[in-house]
């Protein structure tokens, strides 16, 4: 037999709806074994920002390929860098 899950209150504000889950189990208001995996596509992953010190020559060469093909240098290197990981 399945317990019977408590309602949620309603809250007034966000800092008393996360005073009462500081100290309330969640698993007495839902029950998490009925939870589905939820995939959300358009999210885009985290980024970091780096510098990186190249010479000049080949920072002027990836730009003349990023042109030719039409895409912003960062970008292309991105994709380098993720080819080159992954092969």
């Amino acid at each position: 037999m399945t317990k019977q899950a408590k309602l949620i209150p309603k809250f007034a504000s966000e800092a008393q709806e996360r005073a009462f889950w500081e100290t309330h189990d969640s698993t007495d208001y839902q029950d998490w074994s009925k939870a589905q995996k939820v995939v959300l596509p358009n999210l885009k992953p985290s980024t970091q920002t780096i510098s990186l010190r190249l010479p000049q020559h080949l920072l002027d060469g990836i730009k003349n390929a990023a042109n030719a093909r039409d895409v912003p240098y960062q970008s292309l290197i991105k994709v380098w860098l993720q080819e080159k990981l992954h092969s």
